[in-house]
Formats: structure tokens, C-alpha cells, sequence
């Protein structure tokens, strides 16, 4: 029997590690000059937690029942659990609290006969406790900064906003609104053309999907859609961040320049989560000529009120980057370790009687100032076996050392 892990499950191996930690540090350092504190939260959470008052299906969940028949689930995102220990765990903090993660999720998806992934890792922030639009712009720079620490080449920010797109929705009949909502998500045509709707819809939902494009454009189109005047305030922000955006970071608007940011406005953008209230954005990298999201995010001012205990309501907002996605772009790219670390040291005792000094040496390699790998050689393997090992896992030097603690140094020559 050849034992495999379950379905949607997979093995990270070494290299995979590597590749991992590296975004990791990366995108670590970068919260910490913006001031943010990590926090981890519980991988299994109540199931009342996890649907975020019903913005989450529950058929996205892996489920599962304790002892008690608790009704329990893998978390599939980190955002409700963070805002469930904010108001609970840290009641009295000072606002606003900056708080980031790296951590893995578990999503169910239906299409497990084909060992469809289930497992994922994520790397995120959250403000809780600021609105407006410092706060939306704060984020936006701030994912920004991680891009160009990560040395990511070319991307895109796609921006919409989830109460003007939800309440364009809400023009079409209750029965349809799904349907509409789906197609629009997934630019579909077709789907628009088929559905029930009067010639008047039909065209208001085609309208829809054309709000995606140059900025200037889309608030332009907006502007003539003849929005209340909340909607009208959502896309004036949205005018006053893009503002923003442009004065404070490079930014491309031609997809044919070089390198940095490139902003579209997209008012059909629907995200799948369904707590958000007011920006949403992905963020979009170019491998071997296909887009991939390696990040998404958004504003969810009403969130942390569902788990609040005296209902006070706190706004916040946030972003997760895919590691999975992310790192396939930087694979492609060239940014990313091709190899694991080398080991600097490989500490050979001639004999039983050395066996004490060898440790004592490699234990002095080990504690010097400076991150120094280094391993013991343990033994069965004459000196030109040790030389292939050490040839193979690309150790850089051998320490040979005898019972009185004399020490011969070999540097190791790979083979031409």
C-alpha cells in the first residue's frame, strides 16, 4: 500500500519550504515598518463564527463535531476569526489596532475527484477600528510596499465597491438577483442575454459589466448612472482614492509600460465573501502571460458588530495575499531560492574518542553571531564517502576532528 495525503491535501517539501519562508520574511518585514503586530488564531472555530452572520456559506466549510456535538469548522479565511478575537480576547485596546497573519485555511470545494486543493496559505493584515479614506488609501500602500519588496515586476490593483455594485443589483428582481449577481462576477454575457428580464435590465446589467476599465472612465459612466446620493459619495471616494493612489505610488495606466502598478476601476467586481461594505480589490500578477489573483481584500465595516458582546460597531479592512499563487509568479520571474540553504559545516569525529570534542566544535560553529548550519557526521562512511556526501548536499567545508580536539579543515570542491 503507497500512502498519499487525503484528497485536496499536499506535502510541502523542503525546497517548497524555502520558497515559502522567503515571501514569508518578506512580506514580515514589511508589516513590521507599518507598525503591525502578529496574531494567531484558532485553526478550528463554531461554525457561527465561520459564516460571519451568513457571508460565508457553510457549504464552503470542512466541518466537523467534537464530544460535545458542537457544531465546529476549519477556518476557510482568517478575517471573521480576527475579528471574533478582537472584541472578545482584547476588549478595552486602543484603536485602531493593526494586526497581521501568516497562516494556513481550509476550503471545500465540490470538485474532489479531481483531488481538487483544500489546504492553502495565506499572509495578511487587518485595521480594525479606522474608516475613511486615509484608512482605504493606508492599506492600498501598504499591499503596494509588499509587492515591491517581494520585487514583483508587474501587476494590477482591480478596485471596486461592494454597496454600489450591491445596490445596482438590487434593481433586478429578488428571484433573479443570484443569477445576475453570478454572471455579472464571471463577466457572462451569454448568461445576462438568457435571463428573464426586461430589454431595460438587460441592458442595465451589460451596463454593469462595462464599468471596468481606466478610472476616469468608470467614475464617468458612473456618474450618469443617475446614483442617490450615498452611491454618489461612494464613487466620489472612489475618484478621491484613485486621487490618492496616483500622488503617492508609481502607477501605470498603459498595460505596454514596464513595471509597477497598474490601477482598474471594476464596479462588477463581487467578491465571494459577502461581509464586505465598501472598497474591495485583487490583485492581479502576470505569469508566463496569464493573470493570476495572488491577493484580495476589502472593507468590512459591519463585521466585527456581529461578534461584538455589547454590539458596538467597528469598521475595518484588510488583505490576504495566496501564497500558493504568489509564489508561482515570483517562480516565474526568477525572484525566488532555487535551492535549499547550503550547509556551511559538516563535523567529522575520527574515531569513538573524538566523539565529545567533535560536539563541543560544531556546538562553537553554532553559536557564533551569524546564522551557521551545521551538521555531525554520525558515522558507517569511510572519508571518501564522507567527501561524496558532503559533495552532494553542497556543504562547504569539513571539520575533521580527532580525540585531543585538533581540528583539520577541508574545504569541499564540487566535482567538475
Amino acid at each position: 500500500m503507497v500512502y498519499q495525503p487525503p484528497a485536496g491535501a499536499r506535502d510541502l517539501l523542503p525546497l517548497d519550504v524555502a520558497q515559502k519562508r522567503w515571501i514569508e520574511e518578506r512580506l514580515q518585514q514589511v508589516f513590521h515598518r507599518w507598525g503591525y503586530h502578529q496574531i494567531i488564531t484558532s485553526t478550528l472555530e463554531r461554525m457561527d463564527t465561520l459564516m460571519a452572520g451568513g457571508a460565508i456559506q457553510r457549504s464552503t466549510v470542512i466541518q466537523l463535531q467534537n464530544a460535545e456535538d458542537e457544531d465546529l469548522g476549519l477556518r476557510p479565511e482568517l478575517t471573521a476569526s480576527i475579528a471574533r478575537t478582537s472584541v472578545t480576547r482584547m476588549a478595552g485596546v486602543t484603536y485602531p489596532q493593526r494586526l497581521y497573519y501568516k497562516a494556513n485555511v481550509f476550503q471545500r470545494t465540490r470538485e474532489l475527484k479531481h483531488n481538487r486543493q483544500q489546504e492553502f496559505y495565506q499572509a495578511g493584515v487587518e485595521l480594525l477600528g479606522s474608516g475613511g479614506l486615509l484608512a482605504d488609501a493606508d492599506i492600498l500602500l501598504l499591499l503596494a510596499n509588499c509587492l515591491e519588496a517581494l520585487g514583483l515586476q508587474r501587476w494590477h490593483l482591480i478596485l471596486g465597491e461592494a454597496e454600489i455594485t450591491r445596490s445596482l443589483i438590487k434593481a433586478f428582481p429578488p428571484n433573479l438577483q443570484g443569477k445576475v449577481r453570478s454572471a455579472i462576477a464571471h463577466l457572462d454575457r451569454i448568461t445576462i442575454d438568457s435571463l428573464p428580464l426586461t430589454d431595460e435590465l438587460k441592458e442595465r446589467a451589460r451596463i454593469m459589466l462595462d464599468l471596468r476599465g481606466n478610472p476616469a472612465d468608470v467614475l464617468q459612466k458612473a456618474s450618469n448612472l443617475g446614483l442617490d446620493e450615498p452611491l454618489q459619495a461612494a464613487v466620489n471616494n472612489l475618484k478621491a482614492l484613485v486621487e490618492l493612489l496616483y500622488n503617492s505610488v508609481k502607477i501605470h495606466t498603459n498595460s505596454s509600460q514596464g513595471t509597477g502598478m497598474e490601477i482598474i476601476l471594476d464596479l462588477s467586481l463581487i467578491q465571494t465573501l459577502d461581509y464586505y461594505t465598501g472598497i474591495v480589490f485583487e490583485v492581479v500578477g502576470d505569469t508566463d502571460g496569464q493573470a493570476r489573483v495572488v491577493g484580495r481584500g476589502g472593507r468590512y465595516d459591519n463585521l466585527l458588530e456581529l461578534y461584538h458582546p455589547q454590539g458596538e460597531n467597528i469598521p475595518g479592512i484588510g488583505f490576504a495575499f495566496l501564497l500558493e499563487d504568489l509564489q508561482q509568479v515570483l517562480l516565474s520571474g526568477g525572484q525566488l531560492p532555487q535551492t535549499t540553504p547550503p550547509i556551511n559545516w559538516l563535523v567529522v569525529p575520527e574515531d569513538k574518542s573524538a566523539y565529545t570534542a567533535a560536539f563541543s566544535y560544531a556546538k562553537k560553529l553554532r553559536d557564533s553571531t551569524h546564522l551557521v548550519r551545521v551538521e555531525i557526521d554520525l558515522g558507517g562512511r569511510n572519508a571518501d564517502e564522507i567527501r561524496e556526501y558532503a559533495r552532494d548536499r553542497s556543504i562547504v567545508q569539513i571539520a575533521w576532528i580527532k580525540a585531543d580536539g585538533s581540528t583539520m579543515i577541508e574545504s569541499v570542491t564540487s566535482d567538475q
